[in-house]
C-alpha cells in the first residue's frame, strides 16, 4: 500500500523506514528538507510542501500526521483537510488528546474525509521492535488500512500465547488493536502512558531506596553498600518485576552507576495529566498514577536519584532529553 507521512522526526521517519522494508510505498513531507532528502535516499517519494505532498498520493489518499500534539498538529490537519477529497483518510499518530480526536473526526466526517487516531508506542526502538498501536476509527476504514498496521506491528514474537484467547481477533496478539470509534485509540494510549508513569516511578523509588541503604543516618549494622547495577541485572532474570523499562534501567546503570550524566529534571508530556483528569471525571481512584505525575512536578524543583532513574528510562525508550539549562555542570 501507499502511505503519506507528515513529520519525519524520531518516530515518523522510522515508521516510514519500517513500512518500506515491508514493501509499502511512502510519500514524505517535513519542514526540514534534510529529513525529506534522507528518506528519499532510502526510497521514499519526496515532497516540498503540503500541496505537493497531496498531489503525489494515489486516491483514495492516506496521510499520517506524526507531529507534536497541539497547535502544530491542529494546523497541519486543518490545512491538509482543505487539500484532500471525499474518501481520503487522515491519521493522527501522535499523542493527541482524545477529545480533540472526537471533535476533529466529526468535522472531517462532515467533509467526507475519514479520520483515524493511532496511539503509537515503541519510541526510538520501534523500527526494529515494531510499534504497539491502539487505533480508533470506523471499522471499514481501519480494516482497509490493515496492511499498514500489520507491517508496523511487532508481531507475536517469542511472547507466550495467553490461554483462552482462541477465536478472538488475531491482530491483538500481533501487537495492535482496533479499540473502538474515533478517539478510542488515543484514549487507550493515554491510559497506557499514565500507567507508564506509575511503573517508572515505582522503579525509580525502589532504586533510590537501594542506593541510600548505606546512609549514615542508619545504624552501622543496618547499612548495605549495594551494587544497584547488578541488582537491576539480576531482577531482569526470573523475578516477578521484569519489563522493558527495567531493561533500560539496567543498561543505564551498567553504563554509569551514579547516573550523574542526568540532572533528574523530568518532563511530563501531557498524557499523565489527561489520565488523572479522566480518573476524576469517572470518579476512579488513581492514587499511584496521580502521585507519579506529582513526583515529576517536584523533580523540577529538587532532584533525587529516583528522578535520575526516571530520566534514564525516558532517554532509553523515547530519546527524551532534559532541558540543557537544568543540567548540572
Amino acid at each position: 500500500m501507499q502511505l503519506g507521512m507528515i513529520g519525519l522526526g524520531r518516530m515518523g521517519g522510522n515508521i516510514v523506514r519500517r513500512l518500506m522494508r515491508s514493501g509499502h510505498q511512502a510519500v514524505v513531507y517535513d519542514k526540514d528538507p534534510k529529513a525529506v532528502a534522507g528518506l528519499a535516499a532510502d526510497g521514499a517519494i519526496a515532497s516540498n510542501a503540503l500541496e505537493d505532498f497531496v498531489t503525489r498520493l494515489a486516491k483514495p489518499r492516506t496521510a499520517w500526521v506524526m507531529l507534536p500534539a497541539g497547535k502544530i498538529t491542529e494546523a497541519t490537519i486543518e490545512t491538509l483537510a482543505k487539500l484532500m477529497q471525499t474518501g481520503d483518510v487522515i491519521i493522527d499518530g501522535g499523542n493527541t488528546f482524545w477529545q480533540d480526536d472526537v471533535r476533529r473526526g466529526k468535522t472531517l466526517r462532515d467533509r467526507g474525509i475519514h479520520y483515524v487516531d493511532v496511539g503509537t508506542s515503541g519510541g526510538v526502538w520501534g523500527i526494529e521492535r515494531g510499534y504497539c498501536m491502539m487505533i480508533g476509527g470506523d471499522k471499514a476504514v481501519v480494516d482497509r488500512l490493515d496492511p499498514i498496521f500489520a507491517a508496523l506491528a511487532p508481531g507475536i514474537g517469542d511472547i507466550p500465547r495467553t490461554p483462552g484467547r482462541e477465536g478472538r481477533d488475531a491482530r491483538i496478539e500481533q501487537g495492535y488493536i482496533h479499540a473502538g470509534p474515533v478517539g478510542a485509540g488515543h484514549f487507550v494510549k493515554m491510559i497506557h502512558n499514565g500507567i507508564e508513569y506509575g511503573l517508572m516511578q515505582a522503579y525509580a523509588e525502589g532504586f533510590d531506596i537501594l542506593k541510600n541503604a548505606n546512609s549514615e543516618a542508619l545504624p552501622s549494622e543496618h547499612r548495605f553498600d549495594l551494587d544497584i547495577a547488578d541488582i537491576a541485572e539480576a531482577w531482569r532474570r526470573g523475578s516477578v518485576i521484569p519489563s522493558w523499562l527495567l531493561d533500560l534501567t539496567a543498561s543505564a546503570l551498567a553504563e554509569n552507576r551514579s547516573l550523574d550524566n542526568y540532572s533528574g529534571f523530568v518532563e511530563d508530556s501531557g498524557e499523565g495529566r489527561w489520565t488523572v483528569n479522566a480518573a476524576i471525571d469517572e470518579a476512579v481512584p488513581a492514587e499511584v498514577l496521580t502521585a507519579a505525575l506529582f513526583a515529576r512536578f517536584r523533580s523540577r524543583k529538587e532532584h533525587t536519584f529516583a528522578e535520575k532513574i526516571l530520566s534514564a528510562m525516558r532517554a532509553g525508550f523515547g530519546g527524551h532529553r532534559e532541558p540543557p539549562l537544568n543540567k548540572k555542570a
